[in-house]
């Protein structure tokens, strides 16, 4: 196996970006937890709360041989609305705000040019964020893998992740796991 790489970035509800990046070639590992705010060790209610500062966000662990952090950004713009400040959909708050989290100079390069390459097909402002550097805290077990197990029993991801896997697969092709 070659060597691995980190990406952590937020775009709303972390059910829905860990269901779309589960199912991209190059992808070992996606990892759903906190980022982004005061409290140490928070718990989901606590984040909820919307009174921590942390996004629910994704610890992304990929191949940059298969797929680089810069398809893992245009990845996650196509498959999330950007220009929704502070939610996405029906989820409301500073934790579901669209943030990327670079953890070097490369990949903080990569987000302000991802970001650019959004923005010249969007008319509405991108509002994605660039924070960190910051504490990565993994959820609970219960929301690992949670699309694979309850979400699909789960009316709010019925409704929400399938769009996103449609638009994944439709944009993104030659990226999607079998």
């Amino acid at each position: 196996m070659s060597e691995q790489a980190t990406a952590i970035i937020a775009g709303g509800c972390f059910w829905c970006t860990e269901a779309v990046f589960r199912d991209v070639i190059g992808v070992s590992n996606v990892e759903s937890g906190y980022i982004g705010g005061q409290v140490d060790n928070p718990t989901y209610k606590q984040v909820c709360s919307g009174n921590t500062g942390h996004a629910e966000a994704i610890r992304v662990t990929f191949d940059p041989a298969v797929v680089s952090y810069g398809d893992i950004l245009d990845i996650h713009f196509a498959t999330h609305d950007p220009t929704q400040l502070n939610r996405q959909g029906n989820d409301v708050g500073t934790q579901y705000r669209s943030a990327l989290f670079p953890l070097d100079d490369a990949q903080l390069a990569e987000a302000k040019e991802a970001i650019a390459r959004d923005q010249a097909g969007r008319a509405a402002p991108v509002v994605t964020t660039i924070e960190g550097p910051a504490t990565w805290y993994p959820a609970e077990d219960y929301h690992q893998e949670y699309w694979d197990g309850e979400g699909k029993r789960n009316p709010y991801c019925l409704a929400v992740i399938p769009p996103k896997l449609m638009k994944l697969r439709k944009s993104f092709a030659a990226r999607v796991k079998g």
